[in-house]
């Protein structure tokens, strides 16, 4: 069995299902489809499968073309589940959330494992590329598998392969970053890396679906700690009036033992916000309590604020309060370059300034209109850049600070600017507030 759907995978005669066409598996039905294999999209948005179908994206960093180019190689997308006794490999990529309580939440997993269940079959792979928990894929999937008669490692092979893309960032593709793979089984690991290596350059075997689920936490938790720190020093250096963006600049030329990690106005993606809670919940059950993680969870969650209140600082140096202040947020995606809006800490700085009566608009050149969010609703769309338009605003806020900004502009216009990203790190004037 495993010896014939090795033979499928590198005759490129398999089947590749992509199950969530968002941000990871979009590039992966590229990636899949360019070397040659046949791939079918699964997800439960009507309106992705549509656009998908018609050959255009929704993603902005992912033009037409490549959609277009896909579909024309025989890429299909459905809302379907059954097409799954088709498939030879079933990829899961779809969002792995926190509840309320800021626990994790597995429903779109577990969702598509039970709507896949009933069309699964003997010489199938299921990869599960969702960032979770170390014991995710042995406890969550391999008993929903097994429970279909299957067996799980003999006729049927799991693994677990985080996904490792980078919105935006032109310098590594899907091929070019390594990929991460752990196995149920030797039997599973052995296909999984079969799988991968004909779309990546390096496949990383690690013993176990429980490492490879760890190890995409460690890489996360790294940042979100590191960043936490590094927004601590903000708020120390510039209780001192010194220039923070000056400091890692200056500290970054030590050839060893630093690396450079920047502060702004809080984290966003879906990755980096929540992935450190997913462990520091699992810790709870070996009765440990993840104290260094959770502080810089805090830390960063705290950024929003602190940016408002350094623009209610600033109001008030000008006699102006902030209720009925014409304030605009510039870039409310997550980070620069994309629109990509999950979790942005943007988002919550609008919410906070209008939760205290302030008059709140944006500029996004990649969301022009503010989409329909789980959690924020804002009925209202970018604000155009010009002069005429900056002028009117008390203050401006540049919270996601893309390069196709006009930075000269906004300094020439703007009555108050708070950079929150360091976009002016250096600059003097008095109407730059360092935030």
């Amino acid at each position: 069995m495993k010896e014939g759907l090795k033979a499928r995978i590198n005759n490129k005669d398999a089947v590749i299902g992509i199950f969530g066409l968002g941000y990871v598996g979009l590039p992966l039905v590229y990636s899949f489809v360019d070397a040659g294999f046949k791939v079918v999209g699964v997800d439960v948005d009507d309106a992705k499968v549509e656009k998908l179908n018609q050959g255009r994206s929704y993603i902005d960093h992912i033009p037409d073309h490549l959609i277009s180019d896909v579909v024309s190689s025989g890429f299909t997308a459905t809302t379907d589940f059954s097409v799954a006794q088709q498939m030879d490999a079933l990829i899961i990529c779809v969002p792995t959330p926190l509840n309320k309580y800021r626990e994790p939440n597995l429903k779109f997993v577990v969702q598509t494992v039970e709507s896949i269940a009933p069309y699964l079959r003997k010489g199938q792979l299921l990869s599960l590329e969702s960032t979770t928990y170390p014991g995710t894929t042995d406890e969550e999937l391999a008993p929903r598998i097994s429970a279909t008669g299957l067996s799980v490692g003999d006729d049927f092979f799991l693994v677990y392969s985080p996904e490792r893309e980078d919105p935006g960032n032109a310098n590594f593709t899907t091929r070019s970053i390594p990929k991460i793979c752990g196995g149920y089984t030797e039997n599973c690991l052995d296909v999984g890396v079969s799988l991968y290596r004909t779309i990546i350059d390096k496949v990383v075997s690690v013993s176990s679906t429980s490492a490879a689920e760890m190890t995409k936490l460690l890489e996360n938790i790294h940042r979100a700690v590191n960043i936490g720190l590094v927004n601590e020093m903000k708020i120390v250096a510039d209780r001192m009036n010194l220039n923070i963006h000056e400091i890692i600049d200056a500290a970054k030329t030590k050839p060893f033992g630093f690396t450079a990690y920047y502060p702004g106005p809080g984290l966003g993606g879906h990755c980096i916000p929540i992935d450190p809670f997913y462990l520091t919940w699992k810790a709870r059950e070996y009765g440990l309590h993840t104290r260094f993680i959770e502080l810089a969870g805090e830390i960063n969650a705290s950024m929003p604020k602190w940016v408002v209140n350094k623009l209610v600082e600033a109001l008030n140096e000008e006699s102006k309060s902030l209720k009925g202040a014409r304030i605009l947020v510039l870039g409310i995606a997550y980070k620069k370059n994309v629109d990509d809006m999950r979790e942005s800490p943007a988002v919550e700085i609008m919410e906070i300034l209008t939760a205290k009566a302030a008059l709140v608009d944006y500029s996004d050149p990649y969301v022009p209109d503010f989409p329909q969010m789980r959690e924020h609703k804002f009925d209202t769309s970018s604000i155009e850049l010009t002069k005429q338009n900056l002028q009117i605003y008390d203050a401006v806020i540049i919270a996601t600070d893309h390069d196709n900004f006009d930075y000269q502009l906004i300094l020439d216009n703007a009555n108050l600017i708070i950079d929150s990203r360091g976009r002016y790190s250096g600059n003097t004037n008095k109407k730059i507030i360092r935030a």
